[in-house]
Parts: structure tokens; C-alpha cells; sequence
């Protein structure tokens, strides 16, 4: 049968989604876990391959299994085999056909920034620190012109391998909560290092480095440096893959 599974973890310790020789991964440690209450060599198919240290609250995966275990049940079996920071919230059984990454039709992501004087440790694994003050209505305007489908070349880590660099955002808010400045972003698909380029460059709106109005002129210059910088990983939470 082929398994869908929804997954939570928390990315600190792992070199991302996808497995690797040298370094530990969420796919890794998932298809161990498995292996070790199934006795099935399985190849865990994720929506995505998110990066080291990002973080994932609604991540979808799928597996072919002879397993007898009852659906209900195998998340317990699961996540008894699993560490504290990854997690199987549901499973359930899809069609034959089904592939996470290729029948993902959206995906929903979230970037954070701890917008204080002084950094917080308890949210130094899930946030980005940033001290200085943000004009966040800027920001919002910024946002707003990266809505709709463009090439976003300009938002893409340099030497990516893809056929195109158009993708359509269809919603980025930014909100603010105290000393939580929050980019929440949903697109049809998202290229290397995309979103955390994209807050990057509405940061440097915020703090006044670029205007909301050269977001334009960006795009159209698919040119990456004439974005912002990448943030680093750790404010970035997938939130949800839209099916």
C-alpha cells in the first residue's frame, strides 16, 4: 500500500530533508525508523527537500509498505522508533499513484524575525535576531509587489539547476505581533533558497537599505545580487503542502 504521512520536526540537528553520506538527515533517520518496525527497506518520497536547520509543522511524505499494521496505528509504531524532535502526526492510505512532491499543487511557509534589543534564547532555534528597528508598513508594501507570477530569478540561490524560474506567489503577509515580525508565503512552488531570499530583501526594505518601489525593478532584473541576502535557515517553518 502506498502511505501518506504528515510530519512535525524540529530541523536543528539534521542537514536538512534529504539524505546524505556524510550528514544526518529527517529522510534518514524517518526510513531507519520504519525499517526497524516494518523489516522494509522503504524509500520515503518528501513534498520537498527542506534545508539544514529548517523547520517543518506540516511536512508531507509517502512510502510503499506490505506492512500489516493497522493505518491508525502506525504512527504510534513510528514515532516510538523516532527522536523527540521529528514526529508523525497522521497517516493514511493514498492511491498507487500518489507522489508527495510531484502531487503538491502549493506550499505554505513562514520566516520569522525577533525584532528586539536584545536576543531571546528560547527563540534563537526558531527565528532570525535582528536588533535594529524595522519600518514594517514598508515591508507590507514590498510584499505586496511580489504577489502574482514572475520570474523570480532574482530570489534564487546563484547555479540552481531548474528549467524555469517563474513561479506565482499567491499571497505573502507580513504581520507583526510585539517583537515578532512574521512573512507568511504560499506560491505554487518555491526555487532554491527562495523564500529566505525574499525575507532578506523585505528586511532590507525594513530597515530603510531598499525601497518597497525597487522590488520592481529587482524582478526585472533577474539578477540575484541585486536582492537581499539569504537568511539563515532557522526562522524558516514549512507550514503547510496544499494537495
Amino acid at each position: 500500500m502506498n502511505v501518506k504521512i504528515l510530519l512535525e520536526y524540529e530541523g536543528t540537528a539534521y542537514s536538512g530533508w534529504q539524505r546524505q553520506k556524510n550528514a544526518i538527515s529527517i529522510q534518514e533517520v524517518l526510513e531507519n525508523a520504519i525499517k526497524s518496525i516494518t523489516g522494509e527497506a522503504v524509500n520515503v518520497i518528501g513534498s520537498g527537500r527542506t534545508d539544514a536547520g529548517v523547520h517543518a509543522l506540516g511536512q508531507v511524505a509517502n512510502f510503499k509498505t506490505q506492512t500489516k499494521i493497522p493505518i491508525e496505528k502506525l504512527p504510534y509504531a513510528i514515532n516510538s522508533k523516532l527522536p523527540e524532535d521529528i514526529v508523525v502526526k497522521h497517516a493514511e492510505i493514498v492511491p498507487e499513484d500518489f507522489h508527495a512532491r510531484f502531487w503538491a499543487k502549493a506550499k505554505i511557509y513562514t520566516y520569522t524575525i525577533y525584532n528586539a534589543k536584545f536576543p531571546s534564547p528560547l527563540l534563537k532555534r526558531y527565528s532570525y535576531f535582528y536588533p535594529r528597528p524595522l519600518n514594517v508598513r514598508a515591508m507590507k508594501k514590498a510584499a505586496d509587489m511580489l504577489i502574482g507570477t514572475h520570474d523570480f530569478a532574482s530570489f534564487m540561490a546563484s547555479n540552481s539547476p531548474v528549467k524555469s524560474t517563474v513561479r506565482c506567489i499567491e499571497r505573502l503577509e507580513v504581520f507583526q505581533n510585539g517583537d515578532i515580525v512574521k512573512f507568511e508565503i504560499e506560491a505554487n512552488g518555491f526555487l532554491y533558497n527562495m523564500v529566505r531570499i525574499i525575507a532578506g530583501t523585505l528586511l532590507d526594505v525594513g530597515i530603510n537599505k531598499k525601497k518597497a518601489n525597487d522590488i520592481i525593478s529587482i524582478i526585472k532584473s533577474k539578477d540575484r545580487s541585486m536582492a537581499g541576502k539569504t537568511l539563515p535557515p532557522q526562522g524558516l517553518c514549512l507550514i503547510k503542502v496544499i494537495y
